[in-house]
């Protein structure tokens, strides 16, 4: 058989992604991965250009957590995975998915200092639940359809498939092409029996509080918890990426008064929410509440604080199964509730101080002020990226989501310079939405020049920088 009708490595990869169902891959080409840049946009994908490579693996991150498939990242070989591990372990530490695809030097080479030569596999594996080379270019589907079943399957994660220069380059029949299917996740529900001691404990509550972590967004159970609030009635708390899975508009939101409810709770049901630094490892909580924890990992479970039920499966079938156990409100009259009532009186008067650092008149403006004046000038269905130190923070409590994954920030790895890569890939997932970057003078500063990206790719998205001369508290002037 003629070169002509063999398959590149290359196509054999292209092919495998849109098997796959890959719509878009984020990148930057270079040696050896020019040809695969071209066979992926032959097959229809879209391929986002950008101008470093860790901008473009927290896009493909972020991606992630917004389709809850994975975002794939093509990246060159060497310094472009070194560069490109930032967002491997993004979305490792966060669990979205990611696979992240590089090229490498010509096998033939390796050992003899070739051109960028890496131990790419290597330096990829700690940091990711999958890191392989194909054997073969006739086996490349069949890793690239592990590393994405390894991806997204169980808890989400990063994986690394590893393209050799001569693999790219090459060819073979297309009949000795392995043929892999699409990935199809699988979702369990809990043990049957650890619902019921669950919704036990949760019907012999007095004050109970809920705590809706970013797992509950990715895992696309809105529906559920709503439903799961609005029966058993009560208070409840967003993780930062939590919010807008509950409205924040939502009468039993506790946001306010975050120190009372979780000191307070005599039992906390934590719905993919992981008792890590943002949660203060579990140091504020009550220390006589018993703990529900839904998660799909089990060993997350009783990470920091003892827990009573551990109900390990997919969070939206989880909560139906609590929904279908508990008869009703966790007490008949919750309005009446001691617990409820405390909260919403800590969250009245911590309501008036918010608005009094609205109308703080200093100059400079402080941050609430910049905030609160922004605010007034969006729509209400913005795609927030938030990003700095203090801008995140406070912004946090400013901006109110009525729906879910409206809101990213650097979540749980807390890195800087995600703020462009995250607002690129939201604006293609949300193509008729404005999504608005509000970002650090110094967090704007590790991935600036994706603006030219932005703009080259037609993306209306906005950046407001807010300049405080430094980090923090920005630098005092000599």
């Amino acid at each position: 058989m003629s070169n002509d009708n063999k398959l590149t490595g290359a196509q054999v990869l292209a092919r495998s992604l849109k098997q796959q169902g890959v719509t878009v891959v984020f990148g930057i080409v270079g040696i050896p991965v020019v040809d695969v840049a071209d066979a992926i946009q032959a097959e229809g994908i879209k391929f986002i250009s950008f101008r470093n490579e860790q901008s473009c693996s927290y896009a493909a991150s972020a991606w992630g957590f917004l389709n809850q498939k994975p975002g794939v990242c093509l990246v060159v070989s060497g310094p472009g995975v070194v560069h490109a591990l930032a967002g491997i372990i993004n979305s490792q530490i966060n669990t979205w998915p990611l696979v992240l695809i590089g090229g490498s030097c010509e096998t033939n080479l390796e050992g003899s200092g070739a051109f960028q030569e890496c131990l790419q596999v290597e330096m990829c594996r700690p940091y990711t639940k999958y890191s392989a080379r194909p054997p073969s270019i006739s086996l490349i589907p069949s890793v690239v359809e592990r590393a994405f079943r390894y991806s997204v399957v169980g808890r989400p994660g990063a994986a690394y498939v590893d393209l050799p220069a001569d693999y790219i380059q090459g060819a073979v029949e297309p009949s000795k092409v392995a043929i892999a299917p699409a990935v199809r996740p699988t979702f369990a529900q809990a043990n049957p029996e650890d619902i019921k001691h669950a919704a036990n404990v949760l019907m012999s509550a007095k004050s109970p509080l809920i705590i809706v972590g970013k797992g509950a967004a990715y895992a696309r159970a809105e529906d559920e918890i709503r439903e799961f609030i609005e029966k058993y009635q009560a208070p409840f708390l967003p993780t930062p990426m939590g919010k807008g899975v509950v409205p924040d508009s939502h009468k039993r939101n506790a946001s306010s008064a975050r120190s009372g409810a979780l000191k307070g709770a005599d039992v906390i049901l934590l719905l993919g929410a992981r008792v890590n630094w943002i949660l203060h490892f579990g140091k504020r909580f009550n220390p006589e509440a018993k703990i529900i924890q839904v998660d799909i990992h089990p060993e997350e479970m009783g990470v920091n604080v003892p827990v009573e039920v551990a109900l390990q499966g997919h969070l939206p079938l989880v909560v139906r199964q609590l929904i279908d156990s508990i008869p009703g409100s966790f007490v008949a009259e919750p309005e009446a509730n001691e617990f409820v009532i405390s909260l919403a009186r800590h969250s009245a008067a911590n309501a008036v101080k918010q608005e009094a650092k609205y109308r703080n008149g200093a100059l400079p403006m402080t941050y609430h002020r910049a905030f609160y004046e922004i605010k007034q000038k969006l729509p209400e269905d913005i795609v927030l990226i938030s990003e700095g130190a203090n801008t995140m923070d406070i912004a946090r409590t400013v901006y109110d989501f009525q729906t879910p994954r409206r809101r990213l920030d650097c979540a749980t790895f807390a890195n800087m310079g995600v703020g462009m890569g995250f607002a690129i890939a939201a604006q293609l997932h949300y193509p008729s939405s404005h999504v608005v970057a509000i970002v650090g003078d110094s967090a704007f500063g590790f991935s600036a020049m994706e603006l030219e990206t932005a703009v080259r790719c037609h993306l209306p998205l906005i950046v407001i920088v807010i300049n405080n001369n430094g980090i923090y508290f920005g630098l005092e002037k000599d």
